[in-house]
This record gives structure tokens, sequence and C-alpha cells, in this order.
């Protein structure tokens, strides 16, 4: 599986983007997928996770409310729409994907089976 993030880029503090991951090489209609993002000099944390069926959805505590994980089997992309933003949320923004069940171990970067190169949010105050 090949993940391709795009969609990052510089925005104003209480603004908006979405974010996009693309799959290829399989489809990942069963597939747990992520974001994760990792500002400078700090380590990848999680940020959102969305079950294989779109139904359940999983969300850091810092971005709850502000940030929706989504996805579309049928165009094999899972998506990030990120409102209002925050100086706080600046960081490489990773997509990743596990074949596996969600478990209390999906919050954790090890536990995934493959990543995107990452795409860079900035967000000005």
């Amino acid at each position: 599986v090949q993940l391709q993030a795009s969609g990052g880029g510089l925005v104003q503090a209480g603004g908006s983007l979405r974010l996009s991951c693309a799959a290829s090489g399989r489809t990942v209609s069963s597939y747990i997928m992520a974001w994760f993002r990792q500002a400078p000099g700090k380590e990848r944390e999680f940020v959102a996770a969305l079950s294989w069926s779109g139904t359940s959805t999983y969300y850091a505590d810092s971005v709850k409310g502000r940030f929706t994980i989504s996805r579309d089997n049928a165009r094999n992309t899972v998506y990030l729409q990120m409102n209002s933003l925050k100086p706080e949320d600046t960081a490489v923004y990773y997509c990743a994907a596990a074949a596996k069940y969600y478990s209390g171990s999906s919050y954790y970067p090890s536990w995934y089976d493959y990543w995107g190169q990452g795409t860079l949010v900035t967000v000005s105050s």
C-alpha cells in the first residue's frame, strides 16, 4: 500500500484546511486509517483514526471538536478536515494505515503498517 498525503499549506489562526490521503496499490477499505502529526523537535503524535466502515472515529483531545476524519472507500481516500486552526497545530501531518482491528495500541505510530510522506501545515498567529 502506498499513501500520498496532500493539502497542507499556510493558513491564519482560525482558518481551515482539508488534508487528503490517497491510497494506491491495494484497496484500504478494510484498513484502519489514521492521521498523525509531528512538530519540530517533538515526537509524532496521534491526531485521529477511523474504522474501516467509517462509523467509528477517534480523536486526540487537542483536536476534538475542531478536526473531522472521514473516508471515501470508492476513491480509496481518507480526509482530515481541520477547522479553527491554532498555531500549535503547526506540524507535518502523516496518514497511516493498518490492516488490524482498532485497539488501545492504535494511538501509537508503531502499530501502523503503512505511512504516507507527510504534508506540512503551518498556522500563523
